[in-house]
């Protein structure tokens, strides 16, 4: 886990936004030869050549998105950089720049976005991107945060969300579910330190889910596999507010239903034992937690025999005619209709 340690407290005021701008980033080195030109003037300026140039962008709220109870900054600057890459890489494409924008109350000294910044350093170093721009201003209620995501890709290998055909195959990463069992178990300790200050919690049991929580990785290392085996998907999303909602999704903009199998949904054994121990059923929250930033996508069969054999990939279920509507098949063979329940922040 990342350490989060700011013992000195020295006040932003002095510095001014465009020196605080140049002390947080003078250790960022650009990388990439498509970074022409990064922070310290109007505009960066980027230059692809032929490629196709994809762009995501996400804002994170204090008090919405996190909580930094128990939230360390330098988990949220990873966070906050992840998230964003997992949006380029659910297109099928290379993430290359980044911009960032925060916004802080006077309650946060420099040391606490020195922090901050440390864990968007980690991030940019382990996924290979450039931080090229950004803004700073102030904020009357907390920390606000807006990432803006670049990538490129060559026109015949990027992916949407619309290419899902009949019959074709629908393919998960990694294990679902984790990211919200390890918020649920975060909250939980919150309230017992709100009655006993004093208590500390032993996490251990749950140093997988807390870490897919406060440190989740985007799957960067699937599309390079999937080039490798010579598969392109022919949709593919991101999972951000649960697994029902994402089907869903493909399914609108391809024009198809779905059956998905609930057998099939990959389950890692802390989310199962957890899920008896808050007494909820690990498929339901496989389908709407949210935030596991795993790749969900659609192959056709004749690819199976590619991925059929790789520990990463796991064939959940297969596309159908619109008609037939999106469904889950549980371990009893029922058919149950898939329905929207994922994360809603507009929601009360």
């Amino acid at each position: 886990m990342l350490e989060d340690k700011s013992p000195q407290r020295t006040s932003l005021e002095n510095l001014g936004e465009f020196g605080l701008i140049k002390h947080l980033t003078q250790h960022f080195e650009l990388k990439h030869e498509s970074s022409v030109h990064g922070i310290g003037d109007d505009a960066a300026i980027l230059d692809f050549g032929e490629k196709k140039t994809v762009v995501s962008t996400d804002l994170l709220v204090e008090g919405v998105h996190f909580d930094l109870s128990y939230m360390p900054l330098k988990h949220l600057g990873y966070k906050s950089v992840v998230v964003n890459l997992s949006d380029i890489y659910a297109m099928n494409a290379k993430a290359t720049q980044i911009t960032v924008s925060i916004a802080v109350s006077n309650r946060f000294p420099l040391e606490a976005l020195e922090e901050f910044y440390a864990g968007m350093a980690l991030a940019c170093k382990m996924y290979n991107v450039d931080l090229v721009g950004g803004d700073t201003t102030s904020s009357t209620k907390g920390m606000l945060i807006s990432v803006t995501a670049i990538g490129v890709a060559e026109k015949d290998e990027i992916v949407m969300r619309s290419g899902a055909k009949t019959n074709d195959l629908l393919v998960v990463t990694g294990d679902l579910g984790g990211a919200y069992l390890g918020l649920q178990v975060l909250e939980r300790e919150k309230e017992v330190f709100k009655v006993n200050p004093n208590s500390q919690p032993d996490l251990e049991p749950y140093s997988y889910i807390v870490e897919r929580q406060l440190k989740p990785e985007a799957r960067k290392d699937i599309v390079e596999l999937l080039e490798k085996l010579e598969v392109k998907p022919s949709a593919m999303i991101d999972i951000s507010d649960g697994l029902s909602s994402e089907i869903l999704h493909l399914c609108e903009q391809s024009s198809v239903g779905c059956n998905l199998f609930e057998d099939k949904i990959p389950l890692d054994p802390t989310v199962i034992s957890t899920s008896e121990e808050f007494k909820m059923d690990s498929t339901t929250i496989a389908l709407s937690g949210g935030e596991d930033y795993e790749l969900l996508f659609t192959i056709d069969q004749a690819d199976y025999p590619k991925i059929k054999a790789n520990p990463n990939l796991t064939v959940i279920g297969h596309m159908v005619d619109k008609q037939e509507g999106a469904h889950l098949i549980t371990r009893g063979d029922t058919k149950i209709g898939l329905t929207a329940q994922g994360w809603n922040s507009f929601s009360e």
